[in-house]
C-alpha cells in the first residue's frame, strides 16, 4: 500500500538512489530536488515542499509540491501546484507504485492544502509511460508545450473537487 508522507532527513538515505540514462532525462534526483530547495529556502522562498513516498515500510520514491511562483508558467491558477521531481526507486519499479502514487495525490493535497484547486505538471513527449499514467488519473492535456532540458514537455492539469 503506497503512503505519502512529508520529507524528514532521515529519510535520506533512502532516497539516494540513481535512475537510468533515460529515466534522468526525465526527472530530477531526490537529492538535487532537495538542494534546488535548499537554495530556494535561503532567499526566504518556502513554497516547496518536499514528499516520501511509501510502499508499506519502505521508502520507495518522491517528489515535491511546488506553490511558488514557477507554476505560473503552466497556469494562471493561483489555487494551483505543480508537481516536480517525481521519481521511484529503480528497485520498486514496475509495480503500480507510480500509478497509486498519482491516485493517492488528489487525497494528499486536499487534506494538506485546502485552497489547492488544481495540479499541473509537465511530462517529456516521450515519456510515454508517465503520459499513459496521467492520462489515467484524469489529467488532461493543456495545448501548451514547454521547452525542458530534455526536449519538449506536455504541459497537464487536473482540477481537484
Amino acid at each position: 500500500m503506497v503512503s505519502l508522507n512529508f520529507y524528514k532527513p532521515e529519510d535520506f538515505s533512502e532516497l539516494d538512489f540513481d535512475l537510468n540514462e533515460i529515466q534522468s532525462q526525465y526527472s530530477a534526483l531526490p537529492k538535487l530536488a532537495l538542494e534546488r530547495i535548499e537554495e530556494r529556502n535561503q532567499k526566504d522562498d518556502f513554497f516547496a515542499y518536499p514528499v516520501t513516498v511509501l510502499e508499506g515500510e519502505h521508502i520507495v520514491g518522491f517528489f515535491v509540491l511546488d506553490f511558488g511562483g514557477d507554476k505560473f508558467e503552466f497556469t494562471a491558477n493561483p489555487e494551483s501546484v505543480l508537481l516536480r521531481s517525481l521519481s521511484i526507486n529503480p528497485e520498486f519499479q514496475g509495480k503500480g507504485i507510480g500509478l497509486n502514487v498519482i491516485i493517492s495525490l488528489d487525497y494528499f493535497i486536499t487534506e494538506h492544502f485546502h485552497d489547492c484547486k488544481e495540479i499541473v505538471l509537465s511530462v517529456n513527449e516521450r515519456n510515454t509511460s508517465a503520459l499513459g499514467i496521467y492520462l489515467k488519473t484524469g489529467y488532461h492535456l493543456t495545448g501548451k508545450i514547454k521547452e525542458g532540458r530534455s526536449g519538449p514537455q506536455l504541459v497537464m492539469s487536473k482540477i481537484l473537487d
